[in-house]
């Protein structure tokens, strides 16, 4: 348990609140959902590999797989076998990126999508309108990131 603790030691107090703590019921599921999924056993925890999307790319719409509107640096393509839709994802390493609003990045977001090609532990981040949405992802290492459940949403992600 300690070590679980540990590996969520970077997120901020609030994902560690009492209704999204890790805990482990069946040890022995959880190694083997491990091994398939790439996450830590029991955490939720996984290391994911990011794609980036925007409106204008083909076959991009301004909804999501919920029917609600696609929101810059918030929507989250996820594949739902791995993460379910309607999961709130912590990615450490898009904390303090700029936000269309110009304010830092929490490093919150909202599983709301699905795609074709996102199977396993590949997620696609929404960046806005256009290409040049993209640019302020660029710096990150898209092929390494540290993707964590933390919570659930109802309805449509905030905006």
């Amino acid at each position: 348990m300690r070590r679980r603790l540990a590996a969520l030691a970077f997120l901020p107090a609030l994902t560690l609140a009492p209704a999204v703590q890790a805990t482990t019921a069946d040890p022995v599921g959880d190694l083997l959902t491990s091994l398939v999924s790439g996450a830590l056993p029991g955490s939720g925890v996984f290391n994911v590999k990011a794609t980036l999307y925007h409106v204008g790319a083909k076959g991009v719409g301004v909804l999501d797989s919920l029917g609600c509107r696609v929101v810059p640096m918030r929507t989250l393509a996820v594949d739902r076998n791995v993460i379910p839709r309607r999961t709130i994802v912590f990615i450490r390493e898009t904390v303090g990126l700029p936000m269309p609003n110009g304010q830092a990045h929490d490093g919150y977001w909202y599983a709301s999508d699905v795609g074709g090609a996102i199977r396993g532990n590949k997620v696609d981040l929404f960046t806005g309108h256009g290409a040049a949405s993209m640019k302020p992802i660029k710096p990150l290492n898209l092929a390494t990131l540290t993707a964590v459940k933390v919570g659930k949403f109802e309805g449509c992600p905030p905006a």
